[in-house]
């Protein structure tokens, strides 16, 4: 079975809750190592009332060890979650485990602990130097974003077509799309042909010059965007790429939320991870939590290897 580092997220969270809950299921597949020490599982396991399960494999020298207060933003639960996920970072960079799987995190508890990265991805690219694209979605339908955690008055001006040609043949090279891929206009009508906008045709520059590289057309024109998800037009493509966050997780997040789960894409090491939050409102409540995203998750790094 193949070896997966899971970094355990924002303590104050759901994350330990999901590893305990979900271990019985998924060491059958795999075999999971998380990346929490002994002292601060135990103390997540007496507020949850939990036992830790058999061979729940964990390592020690994480960070500091500190109080968990479920649901509240702290720098040191921020610290700890940084920590566990450079752990697993440098697990499979060393080629000691197989994958790594990311439980989530609080970007206002990174700040607060001093980490510059926006989220996971941020942080990736930089740790190998690489163009990580963030792929969100399920086996029913996957959406890429061309632009992440941006201001949305900045999407437009980081449309180029250099950056974005590079995008669609890095995506197409990694995320091995087996169908045309539906590619998302930024304005509306798909900018009617320059009359509410000329970004399409910077565009459809891309897709030409991706083509040409690939020799396969494998991408589709700018689609309108408020259309593309419509159940008729989401019959041709299980992939898509969005120009910015909410244009392709609004939709994707209405039809899939529970199952979806976001991959990192164009890395040297496989990563993928849940697509919810910390969940701090219910965090340490007794409440059973839904598992098909964590699960999914797992799924796609066993499928993909």
């Amino acid at each position: 079975m193949k070896k997966i580092a899971i970094s355990i997220g924002d303590l104050n969270g759901i994350g330990i809750q999901l590893a305990l809950e979900n271990h019985a299921i998924l060491s059958k597949e795999i075999n999971p190592l998380y990346c929490i020490d002994k002292v601060m599982l135990q103390q997540a396991v007496q507020k949850l009332n939990m036992t830790i399960p058999h061979n729940f494999y964990t390592i020690e020298n994480i960070a500091p060890s500190f109080t968990i207060d479920a649901g509240v933003v702290r720098k040191e639960s921020g610290a700890y979650a940084y920590a566990s996920f450079t752990t697993a970072v440098e697990l499979a960079r060393k080629r000691e485990v197989d994958a790594i799987c990311t439980l989530p995190i609080h970007k206002k508890a990174w700040e607060l602990a001093g980490v510059s990265y926006k989220g996971h991805t941020d942080a990736l690219r930089d740790f190998f130097d690489a163009e990580a694209i963030m792929m969100l979605g399920c086996d029913k339908m996957y959406v890429a974003l061309f632009t992440e955690h941006i201001p949305l008055k900045e999407v437009a001006s980081s449309i180029n077509e250099k950056d974005l040609t590079r995008f669609l043949i890095d995506f197409y090279n990694t995320a091995k799309p087996t169908s045309t891929v539906g590619v998302l206009g930024l304005n509306p009508h798909a900018g009617d042909d320059g009359v509410l906008g000329d970004e399409e045709r910077i565009i459809e520059k891309a897709i030409i010059n991706a083509h040409k590289v690939l020799k396969k057309d494998i991408f589709s024109v700018p689609l309108v965007p408020d259309v593309a998800f419509t159940p008729n037009i989401r019959k041709n493509y299980t992939h898509y790429i969005a120009i910015y966050h909410d244009q392709g997780l609004a939709p994707l997040k209405a039809l899939y939320f529970d199952e979806g789960i976001n991959v990192s894409l164009n890395l040297p090491i496989l990563r993928t991870s849940v697509d919810h939050g910390t969940a701090f409102d219910i965090a340490y409540t007794g409440r059973t939590l839904n598992n098909l995203s964590y699960i999914n998750a797992i799924k796609y790094i066993k499928e993909s290897l």
